[in-house]
């Protein structure tokens, strides 16, 4: 299996590569980035890109691949609706439409959100929603994966520092809360490997809630 990783050097990306390293049946990996992972590995390849609403610079690079694992993202805080749509919107659109025409039948995870609703009052869930529903609606082997907490595992960082801080404070309730409110706790090696059980075998429904990220 040959897979390509948007967002390989996020929270969410890091842990996503690292399973896809560890998985014997991945021969390939692309890590499409921005800047480098700093990690050196026989089926790793990196690409660089500098506008994710333009895949033309790379769309050679992506022919012959079996899955998109699409976990590029930001924090809504601080940011307005066009920004954040950028990101969140259109980015993984145009990443969606260049796998749509190099192979529709792709798998194409794209990291979305627990609360997504293309009709919900809060801005990022609209905007998320929105991506979600056209994504399902271009690829056939589409998922919208909805992680709730998502802690950070095998030494991950996130790039944004408040979510160090509060997964720092809190590590400690990680084990109690994965026992008492399991619908609501994921980890970074959990969502990772069910990006590649959905590269495998697909799973029933093609959004896929935090529950059935364990």
């Amino acid at each position: 299996m040959k897979v390509v990783v948007f967002g390989a050097t996020g929270m969410v990306g890091q842990g996503v590569l690292r399973e896809c390293l560890l998985a014997p049946d991945v021969e390939q990996v692309l890590a499409v980035i921005r800047t480098p992972t700093g990690l050196t590995h026989p089926r790793l390849r990196e690409v660089r890109l500098d506008d994710f609403t333009n895949l033309e610079p790379i769309k050679d690079e992506l022919s012959g691949f079996d899955a998109c694992f699409y976990c590029l993202g930001v924090s809504s805080v601080g940011m307005d609706e066009a920004a954040y749509t950028r990101v969140s919107y259109d980015y993984p659109m145009a990443a969606a439409r260049t796998f749509a025409e190099l192979n529709p039948q792709t798998t194409f995870v794209y990291v979305s959100g627990a609360g997504t609703n293309a009709e919900g009052r809060q801005m990022w869930a609209r905007v998320k929603g929105r991506a979600e529903r056209e994504l399902l609606e271009l690829l056939p082997n589409a998922y919208a994966f909805r992680p709730a907490m998502i802690q950070p595992t095998h030494g991950i960082r996130s790039k944004t520092r408040w979510y160090n801080v509060l997964w720092t404070a809190t590590a400690p309730l990680m084990p109690l809360l994965d026992r008492v409110v399991p619908r609501y706790v994921t980890t970074t090696d959990r969502v990772g490997q069910a990006m590649l059980r959905a590269a495998r075998v697909g799973f029933a429904g093609h959004i896929v809630e935090n529950v059935d990220l364990r």
